[in-house]
């Protein structure tokens, strides 16, 4: 198994879909309807020796609020990592879940792939003792996760698309790995023009990052027959 992972949601549909979805990826899931089970459930795997990798999180549960959930849960980073799936998707709730201690914040609905590239991104900074901050740096460069924003070394404001920043944060949590055209059209949520959408959306990115031919002209790399891959080595913080 990859993990044990938690799903937390009152609606029995999202719970199946998510819990059959990453089973059949490879990890170990069970899912409950509220807080209090979700509590149950942490400290009887806890108490079996066998706790909990990651807890994926709605907000507006019966009774205690997600929210509220997520504050109290091992402030000191000991516990489950934790990714927010909720409805409430904008830029201040993620702001707001983010600061609560949330991992990584997605809103419903999701493509199950970009959530399984999202928890596995997770656990791989987890793994490896990073943080689960919200920002990240390479070459010099800063990408702000909540906020969207990216920043060239010498401090300019890049301006990207939701498909342009999804293809980027899905290549710095991936460096150095060949990810696939189909993979990254499925995250970036363009349209399959041909098959060739893709491409257009990582040149389009290129065109940004080389604003500074020295940091970032050769950031991302085209693998013949395989897709693209990501040459930097982002730091979280």
């Amino acid at each position: 198994m990859d993990g044990r992972i938690l799903v937390v949601d009152d609606d029995q549909g999202i719970r199946s879909l998510v819990a059959t979805y990453l089973g059949r990826e490879g990890f170990e899931v069970e899912g409950v309807e509220d807080c209090p089970a979700m509590d149950r459930a942490l400290a009887a795997a806890a108490a079996e020796g066998e706790p909990f990798d990651l807890v994926v999180l709605d907000l507006m549960l019966p009774g205690e609020h997600g929210l509220d959930a997520l504050r109290r849960m091992a402030p000191d980073g000991t516990g489950p990592a934790v990714v927010v799936l909720s409805a409430m998707g904008d830029v201040a709730d993620r702001i707001e879940g983010l600061e609560r201690g949330a991992d990584d914040y997605l809103a419903k609905p999701c493509n199950p792939r970009e959530l399984l590239a999202r928890i596995r991104a997770v656990l791989r900074r987890r793994q490896a003792g990073g943080s689960s901050g919200t920002h990240l740096s390479f070459r010099g460069w800063s990408l702000d996760l909540v906020n969207r924003e990216l920043r060239s070394p010498s401090g300019i404001l890049v301006n990207l698309s939701e498909g342009e920043f999804l293809l980027l944060k899905h290549f710095v949590e991936n460096p150095g790995e060949t990810l696939s055209r189909e993979a990254l059209l499925s995250l970036s949520g363009a349209d399959d023009a041909g098959g060739r959408s893709i491409d257009v959306q990582v040149s389009r990115l290129r065109r940004k990052l080389a604003i500074e031919p020295e940091a970032g002209g050769d950031l991302i790399r085209t693998v013949r027959n395989g897709g693209y891959m990501f040459m930097g080595r982002p730091v979280w913080g």
